[in-house]
């Protein structure tokens, strides 16, 4: 059975519970790729919804306005945290989904390209199927900018962002992270407006977008089954306990 990725047969699906620990939710991403890099863990498809956070990238982390930022983003109730991906900042709440995929690779750098153009279809097409007019590419001002980004469009209204993906490559395996936005963009507008002002860079606020934005009444758990419907037609999937809350 062959992936869009050109990855495994088979996912252990793991969907984490609802927590409040934007920290160990991001820092278990990494701890499950260590865990497939070592072969200690079959390849792991991982759902979650996460606590609000602004995720900003090692470069944002550099620049002067960083603290500034960091007390705007705590100000609106988003948790501030330096990722180890690049990019730059991204917000997200228990409005999105968070897909981490990781898998097992003997030169997990020589497919990065191929893998971010692969899932930018892969998601653009889960979009499709609960209704959404989707495709891939850049957002002209999009925050935190990305060739392959997910955009939505509709009749009349400008173009939104609203799949961001990065990926974490490590001797042995590879984890590619993706960010759903599907619900209630308003505070991400709102708090990314506040961060990417003190950092000093620029963005157009109507980028940011949800999914229910341009379909309205989708919802996570809509585009979760989709995403499970659309992986369950190319892999095979075993569902596993999650990590606790």
């Amino acid at each position: 059975m062959s992936t869009p990725w050109k990855g495994a047969p088979e996912l252990e699906v793991v969907v984490d519970p609802v927590a409040d620990d934007a920290s160990g939710e991001l820092d278990r991403g990494v701890e499950l790729l260590r865990e497939v890099a070592a072969g200690t863990r079959p390849p792991t498809l991982r759902l979650y919804r996460p606590s609000p956070t602004v995720a900003f990238g090692q470069r944002d982390a550099r620049l002067p306005g960083f603290d500034a930022a960091s007390r705007s983003a705590a100000a609106r109730g988003f948790v501030p945290l330096v990722r180890r991906a690049g990019g730059r900042a991204a917000a997200y709440h228990r409005g999105c989904l968070i897909v981490d995929h990781t898998e097992p690779a003997h030169d997990a750098i020589a497919g990065t390209r191929s893998r971010f153009a692969a899932f930018g279809d892969f998601f653009a097409d889960v979009l499709a199927g609960v209704g959404l007019d989707a495709g891939v590419g850049e957002v002209p001002g999009e925050y935190c900018p990305g060739e392959f980004s997910v955009h939505g469009r509709r009749d009349g209204v400008p173009a939104v962002k609203l799949v961001g993906t990065a990926q974490r490559v490590i001797a042995g395996a590879w984890l590619f992270s993706s960010v759903v936005v599907v619900e209630d963009a308003e505070p991400l507008r709102a708090v990314l407006t506040d961060v990417y002002s003190d950092l000093g860079l620029a963005w157009l606020p109507p980028t940011a977008g949800a999914a229910e934005d341009l379909v309205p009444g989708v919802t996570v758990d809509a585009v979760e089954a989709a995403l499970l419907a659309a992986y369950g037609a190319v892999v095979r999937l075993e569902r596993s306990a999650p990590h606790p809350a």
